[in-house]
């Protein structure tokens, strides 16, 4: 083996196992009778029980029943739940990224990115359960960075302030997808969306928040804005939301645009 290839296999030593089992990288098990378990097999059965019973459901040994074999044959192919954890968040991110240049304007792309985004959250209720311990490291994630630091391509910008804004719009998305989730489940559990925005406790609040304690906010609740008493003129509050990112994003591009010689 060259030195080279000394330099890199310590160098993935210090990846996560999680996260070496998602890169494809680590030795295969030893082979077992026909029909034995895989890694995709077993994370696609952790995903499926996760989506109907909540990350809380997911263990070795259930996952382990529903596939009809003992909790020891998982073992073999992956060594711990926080392993499996990783590859449940790598797999449900596994989603094609639409082709170069099939958008001519970079605000509908980065809308689509969101979008993408949020979806996964609302397709997966689970996946904002497991906490972010650090930078995205598996492949299905990296790709997901890649599709935004692509329509960032030509932008006037450095390395650092295009993961800024990768981060920007990643964290917003997250937010959006949580409460979108939240949203979801409520409506699922028999609130209706009346009750979700406040509907339903319009006159409650009226009575209870008072001018003098809540100055700010008494004329908010008193024009039905904040309970969606009245119509909104500027639609979707999450959409409305983007857009205003998206227009912070264009004109910091115009001023570095007009800083060029």
């Amino acid at each position: 083996m060259t030195n080279g290839g000394q330099m890199d296999d310590e160098a993935l030593k210090n990846l996560p196992n999680g996260v070496t089992l998602s890169w494809g990288i680590v030795k295969k098990p030893r082979r077992g009778p026909k029909g034995e378990l895989s890694i995709p097999m077993i994370v696609d059965a952790a995903v499926a029980i996760a989506d109907r019973d909540g990350l809380s459901a997911v263990s070795m040994s259930r996952v382990a029943q529903s596939l009809g074999f003992t909790t020891m044959s998982l073992y073999r192919y992956i060594t711990s739940k926080e392993d499996l954890l990783v590859l449940m968040q790598n797999a449900v991110c596994d989603i094609p990224v639409p082709p170069e240049g099939y958008q001519p304007d970079w605000r509908e792309e980065m809308r689509d990115f969101v979008q993408a985004c949020v979806l996964v959250f609302r397709e997966h209720p689970w996946f904002a359960d497991i906490p972010i311990k650090g930078i995205p490291l598996t492949p299905n994630n990296l790709r997901f960075i890649d599709w935004m630091l692509r329509i960032m391509r030509d932008f006037p910008l450095n390395d650092f302030e295009k993961m800024s804004f990768v981060l920007l719009l990643s964290s917003y998305a997250r937010a959006c997808g949580m409460i979108q989730r939240d949203m979801d489940h409520a409506l699922k559990a028999g609130e209706s969306i009346d009750s979700f925005n406040g509907l339903n406790y319009t006159a409650a609040l009226k009575h209870l928040v008072k001018q003098d304690s809540f100055p700010d906010l008494y004329p908010i609740l008193m024009s039905g804005a904040y309970t969606g008493e009245t119509e909104s003129p500027i639609g979707d509050d999450l959409a409305f939301g983007l857009e205003r990112i998206l227009d912070g994003i264009e004109h910091y591009l115009e001023v570095k645009r007009s800083m060029q010689p």
